[in-house]
């Protein structure tokens, strides 16, 4: 489960597109940082996906994936040239196909040979229909699902919804976001050629009445029973009270944001409907990685958490130069892994109630992050050297380091009690024991 925003230029208050996305994940699976070069290639080479192997590139692009450490794809991530993209899991009429690509595979191949949103969206289709998605992409238990996209660049944004084969897209025009539901309705920019005849025969609409995509296409009770309709209107009502003045501490908000009925309970209570979302139900997805993009012409500029639970972590800034002390390289896998497992330590510390002052994390928290947003404010899109990016960088690096290792350290030896009911309880303390903390 996921939630992905975009406010165009038109919508903010700087005129930078912003981009972001929390990935809701399985709580034990690491959601690391990646960063691969620009690449060239023979001709004629292969690229192994996640469960199939596909003719590659004669030349990728420079890319940065957050993604689940063990999926060849990424949930979230962006180019060299400023394109930005996220997949959410959607549930659909359409059957499930074979093992093929996943909607991850397709965000990475997107980033990897395309420039602009457009280009993007249309590569993504000519994968759909060449190979078909499918696939389990569940960590510890199988999740199958079909995907939609939230694809952006400099200067546009496109929505890409899927079922099985078929699809519909839609341009942005000032703010939007999509989550693990159809949204396109009756009204669309392009689609599937045989999408409409398609839901005719199978049942899923009626001769002679305005065809609606998502409703015709829609499982309506997994989708019911994902949070979307909450989580999509909470997304979609924030970016629309803020036009035109959208910011990055905008987005950030919503994106460590509760439903009113968790908040202040959201580490003793399971929810869903939450865009921070918090695990401990039946279905049980916690976010694990948190993300947002700010481009400019003359400057993109990312944020990432590098860890779960965006209300507890702090956003690093990240400029893609060389030498940037955020993210990890593809051989350095175990490396990431141990920098998100220290900061999951920490939430589940504070699930354990083994921090014994909570707000003062709270307060240390929120006075880096507003350091650090005046610091990027103040050379963002400003003609500085790359040695300034790099010292904004090591210094976000450092601080937040030292917030981590001194607030684990308060705790140590402090024997916690978790609240909750006794299946909150049992459940993590379940996926504690799996991942071997505590």
């Amino acid at each position: 489960m996921c939630d992905t925003m975009v406010a165009l230029g038109n919508s903010t208050r700087d005129g930078a597109v912003i981009f972001g996305k929390n990935s809701d994940r399985q709580p034990n699976e690491p959601h690391i940082m990646i960063r691969v070069p620009r690449k060239m290639y023979k001709k004629g080479s292969k690229v192994k996906l996640t469960y199939i192997e596909i003719d590659q590139a004669e030349e990728t692009n420079e890319v940065l994936l957050l993604k689940p450490s063990w999926i060849w794809g990424c949930e979230m991530g962006c180019n060299e040239f400023g394109l930005n993209i996220g997949n959410e899991a959607v549930f659909t009429r359409e059957k499930y196909g074979p093992e093929s690509l996943t909607g991850m595979d397709m965000v990475r191949l997107a980033l990897e040979r395309c420039a602009t949103s457009e280009e993007a969206m249309e590569l993504i289709i000519e994968l759909l229909e060449r190979y078909g998605q499918g696939g389990n992409c569940g960590f510890e238990k199988p999740f199958t699902y079909h995907n939609s996209f939230l694809i952006a660049d400099l200067h546009s944004a496109w929505v890409l919804e899927t079922a099985g084969n078929y699809w519909a897209a839609e341009k942005v025009t000032e703010v939007r976001s999509i989550s693990n539901g159809l949204t396109i309705g009756e009204t669309f920019d392009k689609a599937h050629p045989e999408l409409y005849e398609h839901a005719a025969a199978k049942g899923w609409c009626k001769a002679g009445e305005n065809f609606n995509f998502s409703r015709s296409y829609s499982d309506p009770l997994y989708t019911y029973f994902s949070g979307s309709k909450n989580r999509g209107w909470e997304t979609i009502n924030c970016l629309e009270n803020k036009k035109p003045l959208v910011s990055v501490e905008n987005m950030m908000a919503i994106l460590r944001s509760h439903d009113p009925k968790t908040e202040g309970k959201q580490f003793n209570r399971a929810s869903l409907r939450s865009v921070c979302m918090h695990g401990g139900g039946l279905i049980g997805d916690h976010t694990t990685g948190s993300y947002i993009a700010s481009l400019k012409e003359n400057s993109c500029l990312y944020w990432v958490t590098g860890c779960s639970t965006p209300c507890l972590a702090v956003y690093k800034p990240l400029w893609l130069i060389d030498g940037e002390p955020v993210t990890f390289n593809e051989d350095e896998e175990t490396n990431a892994i141990r920098y998100w497992m220290q900061r999951e330590t920490l939430h589940r510390m504070v699930l354990m109630n083994q921090i014994p002052d909570l707000d003062k994390y709270y307060r240390e928290r929120d006075l880096l992050q507003g350091e650090l947003l005046q610091k990027a404010e103040a050379v963002d899109g400003k003609n500085v050297s790359e040695q300034k990016l790099l010292e904004i960088m090591l210094y976000a690096v450092k601080r937040e380091q030292e917030l981590i290792e001194n607030t684990i350290k308060s705790g140590s030896g402090i024997k916690g009690v978790m609240k909750g009911n006794s299946y909150f309880r049992y459940y993590w303390q379940r996926m504690n024991k799996k991942l071997n903390i505590f």
